[in-house]
């Protein structure tokens, strides 16, 4: 059992040693949830807030305790805003950004990221919805080499790695910088009160930056473009519960991702001021993801932990990682959200 993980250490130290090469191309940032992660899942999402003017949120994920010596850690934060609603017929625009940072390994391999939003959102009759919008930003990409074990550095006979014996992995910088850029479009369908449905598509690093930490690897360096596609709806059953079905497929390179489950929002206090938030949702071969919130005035407070389902639960012991989100939704005014109409169903 114990050299079975020191093999499985090892080779996740001979991926992070390799960097940003052909098999890591397809490893972005990701959070379970992702819907609480609007303007990294789709940037047509900027300023796409179906009940109030803007927002401000952060995200927390920890991955890999069990397994890892130091575990993987990403942090972001966003706002984002709607602006000309009194000045656009039917329509208006939406302006935000966001912060990434994240934390992989032993080899201290951070990444960085900065990215300002704009979309646009036009209003299809009385009861549809289609926006469309960009991002473009900053990133930086940096490794600690001193802190890698690299695989001409096992000893086979003892089992473990000799840091004293030099390695042949030469790194050609160890900080890298690139401008990214995503786009995407989103179509919302609200033909009652008490029930919302939602579908985007957006594409993900479309200028395909170069990322490496080495000049002649033999393989094509270049982000390959990251495809991400997600439905999901709202649905109001009665005065006390809303149930939120979702689903979300990405897919880059040769790694692909499909997410699927639901949460419900529970009346706690009649008018909708207070509510508590139960789900399960369900990555294909991978986790189980249970979730529980907590809604008071305009504050969403929710937390999941991944439960590895697949053959690496033997080796983490099931527990793969834990994530917090933070949300508040406001007004420009106190009485601007009673002159709104609310896309999504509400106590």
């Amino acid at each position: 059992m114990k050299r079975g993980l020191l093999m499985w250490r090892f080779g996740l130290s001979c991926l992070l040693a390799i960097g940003s090469l052909n098999e890591l191309s397809a490893q972005d940032l990701r959070f379970s949830q992702w819907f609480n992660s609007p303007l990294t899942t789709n940037p047509a999402n900027t300023g796409f807030i179906p009940d109030a003017d803007f927002r401000i949120g952060a995200n927390y994920r920890s991955q890999w305790i069990s397994v890892m010596e130091v575990p993987y850690k990403t942090i972001s934060v966003f706002g984002d805003a709607q602006l000309f609603r009194d000045r656009i017929e039917n329509g208006w625009l939406g302006v935000g950004g966001v912060i990434l940072r994240d934390v992989a390994g032993s080899g201290n391999l951070t990444s960085t990221k900065a990215y300002g939003s704009v979309a646009y959102h036009q209003m299809l009759g009385f009861s549809s919805l289609l926006s469309a919008g960009f991002n473009l930003g900053w990133a930086n990409k940096r490794i600690d080499p001193t802190r890698l074990k690299f695989p001409d550095q096992f000893n086979s006979a003892t089992g473990f790695f000799d840091a004293g014996v030099p390695t042949s992995v030469v790194f050609n910088s160890t900080s890298i910088s690139y401008v990214d850029m995503q786009v995407g479009m989103n179509y919302a369908y609200f033909p009652t009160e008490d029930m919302y449905l939602n579908g985007g598509f957006s594409v993900h690093h479309i200028n395909r930056p170069r990322e490496t930490f080495f000049t002649e690897t033999g393989f094509d360096n270049r982000l390959s473009p990251r495809y991400i596609g997600f439905v999901n709806a709202s649905l109001k059953l009665n005065q006390q519960v809303i149930i939120n079905p979702m689903a979300y497929y990405t897919t880059q390179a040769s790694a692909s991702e499909l997410v699927g489950g639901l949460s419900a929002n529970y009346n706690l206090s009649g008018d909708g001021e207070t509510q508590v938030i139960g789900g399960m949702y369900y990555r294909v071969g991978e986790s189980l993801i249970p979730l529980i919130g907590f809604q008071w005035k305009n504050f969403r407070m929710s937390f999941t932990y991944d439960v590895t389902t697949s053959p690496l639960a033997q080796y983490n012991n099931a527990r793969g990682a834990i994530e917090f989100s933070l949300l508040k939704h406001g007004f420009y005014s106190e009485g601007t959200g009673n002159l709104r109409q609310s896309l999504c169903p509400s106590f």
